[in-house]
């Protein structure tokens, strides 16, 4: 509870977090089976700025003792996330690097903005 910044709420029922908080619950759940390998979908969604930005700190402490991949639209999330991004098409990966390069790939535009 500690990790997913709970600790303070432990008494109270899941029904009464907030959607951000829930979330960092079912993170917390997962932890808790000592996965090798976390995988995210859209962790953000829904939440508000102020737990977005928390749930960009949790991510990255997460990701110091386990393999962390998020798979997210959130482009500003994934700026605060500052990690390696990898764009994927059709199955493939089409451009890999930080998000400033994969976002000026021209491939990119063309792809994901019809450019």
């Amino acid at each position: 509870l500690g990790i997913v910044r709970l600790k303070d709420r432990r008494h109270e029922l899941a029904g009464a977090l907030s959607h951000g908080q829930k979330q960092w619950l079912e993170i917390g759940m997962l932890l808790a089976q000592n996965p090798k390998l976390l995988l995210v979908d859209e962790p953000v969604a829904g939440m508000t700025d102020a737990e977005t930005a928390e749930t960009a700190d949790l991510l990255r402490e997460i990701a110091r003792t386990h393999s962390v991949v998020v798979v997210e639209h959130d482009m500003i999330f994934v700026r605060d996330l500052g990690v390696k991004v990898t764009v994927l098409h059709e199955g493939a990966v089409l451009a890999e690097g930080s998000l400033d390069h994969v976002s000026a790939d021209p491939r990119v535009v063309e792809v994901y903005l019809g450019r």
